[in-house]
């Protein structure tokens, strides 16, 4: 008696043979993906969907199949950088994790390629407005994720109530691009000391 297509499927799917999983992302091509994006970024030449795809060794339709633009690309690729290089403590005292996240923050940016990769996206966003919001979103997310720290040492009562998070937010972030961009002092374990002791003063 001749088998039904479905009975086929069935019959295989017992013997452990996998379904076909569609559109589902291999890990390996992603992280190559990624990865190559900042590369690219952090050389400060052309950075297009086709010479990510290339430096990546992938086709052009893999990427657009996971992200909608180059944009996407770049900023799933700083954030996800970020997120793995820079934790966001809970200790149970401010002090230490705000130190943790400093000093974390200072050294990641400065290793390639994400150093070269921000320096790239910070100066060519002052005249492209894809490359302006796409840096906008970048920095938000790591302001929320610092404040959220910040947060945390207030409802424990290690802050004031009336402190402004916000304007503490834009201390540490002001004194990070200034000496990021500019080189004109170090951003090094004693710098995030010294303006996690401002901070708390």
């Amino acid at each position: 008696m001749a088998q039904t297509e479905a009975d086929k499927n069935t019959n295989a799917g017992t013997r452990g043979v996998r379904p076909h999983t569609g559109r589902r992302r291999n890990e390996a091509a992603r992280r190559a993906i990624l990865d190559a994006a900042l590369q690219l970024l952090g050389e400060g030449g052309p950075v297009t969907v086709e010479t990510i795809a290339r430096a990546a060794g992938v086709g052009k339709q893999t990427l657009y199949r996971w992200w909608p633009s180059k944009g996407a690309v770049l900023l799933e690729a700083l954030a996800e950088r970020a997120q793995r290089t820079v934790p966001v403590p809970d200790r149970g005292d401010l002090r230490s994790d705000l130190q943790v996240v400093l000093a974390a923050t200072f050294a990641g940016a400065q290793q390639p390629p994400v150093g070269p990769a921000l320096r790239t996206l910070a100066r060519e966003a002052a005249r492209d407005p894809q490359l302006a919001a796409l840096m906008r979103e970048f920095t938000e997310a790591r302001r929320a994720a610092l404040r959220e720290v910040l947060q945390r040492g207030r409802e424990r009562g290690e802050l004031e109530p009336g402190r402004d998070l916000d304007l503490m937010v834009d201390q540490v972030y002001g004194v990070f691009w200034y000496r990021f961009l500019l080189g004109h002092a170090p951003l090094d374990d004693a710098t995030a000391t010294a303006l996690v002791d401002s901070l708390l003063r």
